[in-house]
């Protein structure tokens, strides 16, 4: 077997993989990111829209942004309308083209001296006296053991990374967002807007989507519980409904498939010799099911911590643990504050959300926030969101 060396190795070049392996090689660690597919970006397993506080972390750029939108239009189960828009927009602001977007982010951590290896995938872990010590891999049919100081897990809902070093990543059904969704073009849609669907009826424990990609084409997608996924009522099941009924002249140009992790952040992120970043460390906002600012803020933390534990020679789970407080220093309530919005609303049935979605109409909410939505909406339905306001509190 065939045998390489390197400060650390990632795997998965997703936002969050690519962030960290950039952050780390910039403080002149020798980094290796490597990536299963033949290529980056590719299968698409998102629906591409992202708070404009991506600004923090990387300049937009119209090769990888579709479009941006002024705000959200939210409908209830019976049509009623929501608006949303300002200047404060915490969870849309643009529409990405991933495959684009997921090549940049890794190319930039190749241009400041990582080496990217695709069609690479890892099976196992390396370890030697409790700590991960790097990874065994497999590419074009070789097998090699890359040695590494620290080993980072960027692979996504369920890592295996983390598993194999003893951290217990599975979900249950009722902790993820299965989703379905479809490239459309030739449709009638809000071009400045992006716009969400709840209910029973289109998607159980979820929402449906469209979000604008530039003319007339538009992401439209459903998520729903994986725990209301079953014969005839999968995600796909739902979005054909709803593309029947919204856009039955539109045309179907991409299918994308996928899983969101809605269970809030792992107690624990770190191990001896290992960190998970992203949606490994389940760092997605639970009731919206956006991730990438998170994964891209998580890797920026993460290279910094790894790039001070290699240079001290301290790879220890003490060690990296300064990790684990930043992130959640840095979003953690934010994340806190989603978990237990979407344990609230997603029990609620729609004869509720019609009544709250009523009390909104005609508001126009000028901070696109998930807490600025669910204060106005306690302070407009004291009664009903009273154990709300007592979880938020």
């Amino acid at each position: 077997m065939k045998e390489d060396r390197h400060d650390v190795v990632v795997v998965g070049a997703g936002p969050a993989g690519s962030v960290t392996a950039r952050i780390a090689a910039e403080h002149g660690l020798d980094v290796l990111l490597i990536e299963r597919n033949q290529e980056i970006g590719v299968p698409v397993k998102c629906a591409e829209g992202v708070s404009k506080e991506i600004r923090k972390f990387v300049a937009p750029d119209k090769k990888w942004v579709c479009a941006e939108v002024k705000g959200a239009n939210i409908y209830g189960p019976d049509g009623t309308k929501v608006v949303m828009s300002g200047e404060n927009m915490d969870e849309v602001g643009y529409v990405l083209e991933r495959r684009i977007f997921d090549k940049f982010l890794a190319s930039e951590a190749a241009r400041a001296g990582a080496e990217v290896r695709v069609k690479t995938e890892a099976y196992g872990i390396i370890e030697e006296e409790g700590y991960a010590k790097g990874i065994y891999a497999r590419a074009m049919g070789e097998d090699t053991r890359i040695y590494a100081d620290i080993v980072v897990g960027a692979d996504g809902v369920e890592s295996k990374v983390g598993r194999w070093a003893g951290i217990d990543t599975r979900l249950r059904p009722s902790n993820i967002s299965v989703g379905a969704e479809f490239l459309m073009c030739n449709i009638d849609l809000n071009k400045d807007y992006s716009e969400f669907f709840i209910g029973s009826e289109i998607a159980p424990k979820g929402y449906a989507w469209i979000f604008p990609k530039g003319g007339d084409c538009a992401n439209v997608g459903i998520g729903i519980g994986g725990d209301m996924s079953g014969e005839k009522h999968r995600a796909i099941d739902y979005l054909n409904a709803f593309v029947r009924n919204r856009f039955p002249e539109g045309k179907v140009v991409a299918e994308m498939y996928g899983a969101v992790p809605l269970s809030g952040p792992l107690n624990e992120n770190v191990a001896d010799g290992l960190v998970l970043v992203g949606d490994a460390a389940r760092q997605v906002n639970a009731l919206t099911g956006g991730g990438i600012t998170y994964a891209m803020h998580a890797g920026e933390i993460a290279g910094d911590v790894i790039a001070k534990a290699v240079q001290e020679k301290d790879l220890s789970k003490k060690r990296l643990m300064e990790y684990e407080s930043r992130w959640r220093s840095a979003f953690g309530k934010r994340l806190e504050t989603g978990l237990k919005a979407k344990k609230f609303f997603f029990n609620l049935p729609d004869e509720d959300l019609n009544t709250l979605a009523h009390s909104l109409a005609g508001v126009r909410i000028n901070e696109l926030t998930p807490l600025a939505l669910l204060m106005e909406l306690v302070k407009r339905n004291p009664k009903m969101l009273m154990g709300l306001a007592k979880m938020l509190l």
